[in-house]
């Protein structure tokens, strides 16, 4: 039995609400804030939240020095449909120069890595 279930997945950033609305367009699901903390719910999978982090630095990807620490692997049909959309949302291309592989990297506006997956 396990001890614990996920309650969210909480990215630090300098702006929750803008981030949240980044997600909610790319994912899914309602903004809800409460006043430093947004969560994106409604959506399936694990809920995303999100909380200001003053002097936020973001994760460089790949960097030994400074690790991404996590990231979201976001399964897709099409991941040249999905590439194009994530991109007029914001996103910036990380890695996503080998066209034959099943994912491509990707960085969200604050900066945390994500994958586009098709498998």
């Amino acid at each position: 039995m396990a001890l614990a279930a996920v309650g969210a997945v909480v990215l630090d950033c300098p702006d929750p609400v803008a981030l949240a609305n980044f997600y909610a367009a790319l994912i899914g699901g309602e903004v809800e804030q409460r006043e430093d903390w947004v969560e994106l719910t409604g959506g399936a999978g694990a809920p995303l939240a999100f909380q200001a982090a003053p002097g936020f630095v973001p994760p460089k990807w790949p960097s030994a020095d400074a690790s991404q620490q996590f990231h979201l692997d976001l399964t897709v049909a099409d991941l040249d449909a999905a590439e194009r959309e994530v991109l007029a949302l914001g996103a910036t291309v990380l890695e996503a120069d080998d066209r034959e592989r099943t994912f491509r990297v990707y960085a969200d506006p604050a900066g945390h890595p994500f994958c586009l997956c098709a498998c």
